[in-house]
């Protein structure tokens, strides 16, 4: 965990990852939708792929009600790991990226195809991209639905900031939020450290979020 983690848990914050929450916008609509049409998928394995903090945990968490999937961290997953992926129907795997091991990735996909099972990969960047050496493994790859998060637009921008601060309980008045967009970064990581800092330095002063604040960030 990284200090900005830490330091946003240590303010109490309880983010909602229910399904109402999450607004859905041209930048995300793909991969909820794909997510939507279970179990009724082209291929039996999706890569939900997309920057860190662009919503992939909350998508996930959602497929779990959804699909009563098994639910793993790719940092606890081993050789023991796969007698639990054997009975489970469907499969979350969060956070892939190019340490997992290539042989064990390759072992889980064949549980998968050959018990008819779904498997759902949360990664920041796509699978097929990732440095896997292992020839068999990399062929696989390809032939998974990649659901693209893309870039936040504005009305993503703008249903993220409200919850973002909501899960907080913090209220904002529209003409802020309108200002925050007009010059916050399109980028999801960059959005979450701007509200950090917002809600950091509210905190400190013991002030209310109000343009004064919202300025000094920006500046």
């Amino acid at each position: 965990m990284n200090e900005l983690d830490q330091k946003l848990l240590d303010f109490g914050i309880s983010e909602s990852f229910d399904e109402n929450d999450y607004y859905v916008s041209k930048s995300n609509y793909f991969a909820k939708n794909i997510l939507e049409t279970w179990p009724h998928w082209e291929k039996k394995i999706v890569n939900l792929t997309g920057e860190k903090y662009s919503g992939k945990t909350h998508l996930s968490t959602i497929f779990k009600i959804k699909s009563n999937a098994l639910y793993l961290l790719s940092k606890n997953i081993d050789n023991t790991t796969l007698k639990k992926i054997k009975l489970s129907n469907s499969i979350i795997i969060e956070d892939l990226d190019d340490t997992f091991n290539e042989k064990l990735l390759y072992s889980i996909f064949n549980l998968v195809e050959q018990d008819n099972k779904y498997l759902l990969i949360s990664s920041n960047k796509p699978i097929d991209t990732l440095s896997f050496s292992l020839p068999d493994l990399v062929s696989r790859l390809k032939n998974c639905i990649i659901a693209n998060i893309e870039q936040p637009d504005d009305d993503l921008i703008y249903a993220i900031i409200l919850k973002s601060f909501s899960d907080r309980q913090i209220k904002l008045d529209n003409k802020i939020v309108d200002y925050i967009i007009k010059r916050i970064a399109r980028s999801y990581s960059k959005m979450h450290e701007f509200i950090y800092k917002i809600d950091e330095l509210s905190l400190k002063k013991r002030k209310s979020i109000n343009f004064k604040i919202i300025k000094e960030i920006v500046s």
